[in-house]
């Protein structure tokens, strides 16, 4: 199996590396920017471009990145990795190279889903529960009625289903590929399928489908802007209790590692 890897911006800033984990340090606007950059290239390249993929990282992603060599590969080769998670902005601030905003992976699906409706790109929502892309599908087209979703499919991140989900997506021509097998899954699953992905750009997208489809309940504003929307997701489910373990030990390593911040 070939990997491909993806080609970033010549006009990125630098990433801040949290421990041994890129994230880039862009605003939204940016992010988004970037990602209309990749997909206009592709329309006017009269050949295939290679899938660029897209990560969204918090605390958690980068303790699990820790463990496990090919999910920070994965991450440290992306196209764009955005700072999602509140821990993410402030360890990156304790870097002393901070990172101007955090970037939610939810958000930029948003946004995205806009720049599609406004460009003529086509998405295909790929995972979550069985109903719930359609639904959520159906939510993007409600907020923006000239999108086009290519398709969608729940499917399973199992490499012996790869070959059929490959096919559901280049039988539709969709340009953006949006996934939603939670991490490492989902974003693994699009690493190893890069150079046979038919689609301009790629982007795990965790809990956002969930959410557009009304199964779970974003915090509220106040909240999020507080940097306190892991709060409000314990609450709302307290058995991700043992997940949140993650966040001190985070810290506890940020700390101890100091401003070495290539180290993992």
């Amino acid at each position: 199996m070939v990997q491909m890897l993806n080609t970033r911006p010549s006009d990125v800033p630098p990433p801040v590396y949290i421990l041994g984990v890129r994230v880039d340090r862009l605003t939204q606007r940016q992010v988004l920017a970037h990602l209309e950059q990749i997909l206009s290239s592709a329309r006017a390249n009269p050949t295939p471009s290679p899938c660029q993929q897209i990560i969204t990282v918090n605390p958690e992603f980068v303790m699990a990145a820790r463990r496990n060599p090919l999910f920070r590969t994965c991450i440290n080769q992306a196209a764009l990795v955005m700072a999602d998670g509140i821990g993410i902005v402030l360890a990156a601030r304790f870097l002393r190279q901070p990172t101007p905003e955090r970037v939610t992976g939810v958000d930029t699906l948003l946004e995205l889903a806009r720049l599609c409706a406004g460009q003529g790109y086509r998405m295909f929502l790929l995972g979550a529960a069985p109903g719930v892309a359609e639904i959520a599908g159906a939510r993007l087209q409600d907020l923006y009625p000239d999108l086009q979703i290519a398709g969608t499919y729940a499917g399973s991140p199992a490499v012996e289903e790869e070959l059929d989900i490959l096919e559901r997506i280049r039988a539709v021509r969709a340009d953006v590929l949006c996934v939603a097998y939670g991490a490492p899954a989902q974003d693994l699953w699009i690493y190893r399928n890069l150079g046979r992905l038919p689609v301009a750009l790629a982007m795990g997208v965790g809990g956002s489908f969930d959410f557009l489809a009304g199964k779970q309940r974003r915090a509220p504003l106040w909240m999020r802007k507080s940097g306190l929307e892991w709060l409000y997701r314990l609450y709302r489910e307290p058995w991700r209790w043992r997940r949140m373990l993650a966040l001190p030990l985070f810290v506890l390593h940020v700390v101890l590692k100091g401003r070495n911040s290539h180290d993992a």
